[in-house]
């Protein structure tokens, strides 16, 4: 079966849209299953895994913010008008909620008095649904902005990539529960257990909405080699950024904090991301049709998102086989089991479809 598209960005917004999820799926899996006998950057193979897996986030929000801001700017009307402003506020509010409901305390609401309080802050620590749904509220903000006052997005979008990538070793440095509630305070420092916080990590939503918008109102599809170098060069300045940042960091204050909160970090991903998007976007170039399985990935990813967590680390109100085997499989066991997984994910969106299975806040177009 295969999906024909008018256009070759769509395909290749397709692609990486199920790269991005399958690359999440598969670095889950084997963190939760591999033995820690094998956990050693010893090893070649496990330390470019481990590398990959810190750049699973940067991609899935650069994805997520990518193709929201183009299929809100291919619409014609104007920003209040836009079918994609309230598509995009109920799929914000959708990501949040269930950001939340996957981590909550207690699967019986009877129990809720007796939570203890580590598991109260664990459920209030900010993670990667919520970061996106934050972003995507960021995206319709800048969005109205650019389209009030009559400015390009690249230039109110690019800001904010600044912002918030500078910013980041400032806003984490202060001890928000001192002037907000620990709910609030979770979304800008990482002390009491978020795993992603809104600076620096709505850089890569932000950075991902200019490529939607350019997209959006790019020519015909004779231009995408234009884009694939394009997107090419601006990673490599990425990249240059970072090493840039790096140094002038060392030279000024004598330490390096790259792998903490350094702006040069984000550059390094970013650029990565851009690199990585560029060869999705020469591997669609001429390509007219694509199985239609890597669609469906592609517009399911709410739904894989949710159902594998669950699959491997449990929800309210079931065990995830972390619990029963979490960290003893070997190397090629750990392999099979992300195939395994791999061929879970892919069925499971067959036969949603073929239920013709039509919920548009959990499956995007």
């Amino acid at each position: 079966m295969t999906q024909t598209a008018k256009r070759n960005r769509v395909i290749f917004l397709d692609l990486i849209r199920a790269f991005a999820v399958l690359n999440m799926v598969q670095g889950h899996t084997i963190d939760v299953l591999l033995s820690k006998d094998y956990r050693s950057l010893d090893y070649l193979l496990y330390g470019i895994w481990n590398f990959n897996r810190g750049m699973t986030a940067p991609l899935f929000m650069f994805t997520a913010g990518t193709t929201f801001t183009y299929l809100f700017r291919i619409q014609s009307s104007g920003f209040t008008d836009n079918p994609r402003f309230a598509k995009g506020f109920k799929r914000a509010m959708l990501l949040l909620f269930t950001g939340y409901l996957i981590k909550l305390p207690t699967g019986n609401p009877l129990y809720i008095l007796d939570v203890p309080e580590k598991k109260w802050e664990l459920f209030f620590a900010a993670d990667v649904l919520q970061i996106i749904s934050f972003g995507l509220l960021f995206l319709l903000l800048y969005l109205y902005l650019a389209e009030r006052f009559k400015i390009k997005d690249i230039y109110l979008l690019g800001t904010g990539v600044l912002i918030t990538t500078f910013l980041a070793p400032v806003v984490l440095n202060i001890s928000w529960t001192d002037y907000l509630p620990l709910s609030a305070a979770n979304y800008l420092y990482m002390d009491h257990g978020s795993l992603f916080t809104i600076f620096p990590w709505l850089a890569y939503i932000l950075a991902g909405g200019i490529l939607g918008s350019y997209l959006a109102k790019a020519g015909r599809i004779q231009q995408e080699r234009n884009l694939g170098v394009t997107v090419s060069v601006s990673g490599m300045v990425m990249l240059l950024a970072a090493l840039l940042s790096e140094l002038a960091e060392v030279y000024i204050t004598g330490n390096s904090t790259f792998w903490m909160h350094s702006p040069a970090l984000v550059f390094l991903r970013l650029g990565l991301v851009l690199i990585v998007t560029a060869l999705f976007i020469f591997i669609s170039i001429g390509v007219r049709n694509i199985p239609k399985v890597i669609v469906l990935l592609g517009r399911n990813t709410l739904i894989i998102y949710v159902v594998h967590l669950v699959i491997l680390y449990g929800s309210p109100w079931s065990a995830g086989i972390n619990r029963f085997v979490g960290y003893t499989f070997t190397p090629l066991e750990t392999v099979t089991a992300a195939l395994v997984m791999f061929g879970l994910m892919i069925a499971m969106v067959i036969i949603f479809n073929k239920l013709n299975f039509k919920n548009r806040q959990l499956v995007t177009s």
